[in-house]
């Protein structure tokens, strides 16, 4: 641990002697500054992509958890009064807080998405609706069918049961997916900046040979190594991360269009991870170099 605080204190400080040794320029440094700003870019999308699926999942379990519909099929002359007879037994159930008929207007609405504006809902067969809202304790299903059935024939009831729970564990597994995507390109990133790292020790094993004469020990050597691949992965992964908020800020507002895809985003303090992102891929990259520079080293010595 003291060797690890040394290294991190050494790599904020620095050591202009130390970083000769290091490529300043070239294929390296390019490599690495790249590398760490694309990770960058891909991680922010993949971490909003899974934090609007977490809001998502949320929002639908909180919307269809509390809800149920009672759907009335019976003749155009008996569906109001099956619709009447519906709410009674609904105002005297424990654990409806309300319960309502939708209007002509509202069940076009509902229908439009799929059959267009102008459906003629009056002159068609179909169903009547109920909108029925729990309390927090909700009621009894079984028991609430058992009356409906008795008192009103027609009367179905839906307490989204069948809806709610493959939404939601749709939504929990891409969210989860989102969280693996991060972790394999945290994982890809450690993996081209060990080998950048790999490849700059090599290319200056002249260098480095000239610097073990002179009395320079592997753990000198190394600290110059990690800082400047450290530095450069987090100015790359700094770029990759404002540039993928930049682009994040560009798409429509959920609030406009109410759809999933433009709910892609960050919401207040959200907006934070933009920061962690560049901190972890800087953490990898500081094991990363410093566990190449060590084994490259030793191969050296």
């Amino acid at each position: 641990m003291k060797r690890l605080i040394s290294e991190a204190t050494g790599m904020v400080i620095g050591d202009p002697e130390a970083e000769r040794s290091v490529p300043p320029t070239g294929f390296t440094a390019r490599l690495t500054v790249f590398t760490a700003a694309v990770m960058a870019f891909l991680s922010v999308f993949a971490l909003a992509l899974s934090l609007a699926t977490d809001r998502l999942a949320d929002q639908w379990a909180s919307e269809l958890a509390q809800t149920s519909t009672i759907r009335i099929s019976a003749p155009a002359e008996q569906a109001e009064a099956q619709v009447a007879a519906a709410l009674r037994v609904l105002e005297t159930t424990p654990g409806v807080a309300s319960a309502r008929a939708l209007t002509d207007a509202e069940q076009r609405e509902l229908l439009a998405p799929w059959f267009g504006p102008d459906l003629p809902v009056d002159r068609l067969p179909i169903p009547r609706l109920i909108e029925v809202v729990e309390t927090s304790d909700g009621f009894d299903t079984t028991g609430l069918r058992a009356r409906l059935q008795a008192e009103v024939p027609g009367a179905i009831l839906d307490d989204h049961t069948r809806w709610r729970e493959p939404l939601v564990d749709a939504a929990s597994r891409l969210r989860l997916l989102g969280w693996i995507a991060i972790a394999l390109i945290i994982g890809a990133t450690g993996t081209m900046i060990t080998l950048a790292a790999q490849s700059a020790l090599a290319a200056n094993a002249q260098v480095i040979r000239v610097m073990r004469l002179v009395g320079a020990e592997d753990g000198y050597i190394a600290r110059a190594f990690v800082r400047r691949f450290t530095l450069r992965a987090l100015a790359g992964a700094l770029i990759g991360a404002i540039l993928a908020g930049v682009a994040i800020l560009t798409l429509p507002s959920a609030d406009t269009t109410g759809g999933f895809l433009t709910g892609l985003g960050f919401r207040r303090i959200e907006w934070l991870w933009l920061l962690a992102i560049p901190v972890l891929i800087g953490v990898v990259a500081f094991f990363a170099t410093r566990a190449a520079a060590l084994r490259v080293l030793r191969e050296q010595s």
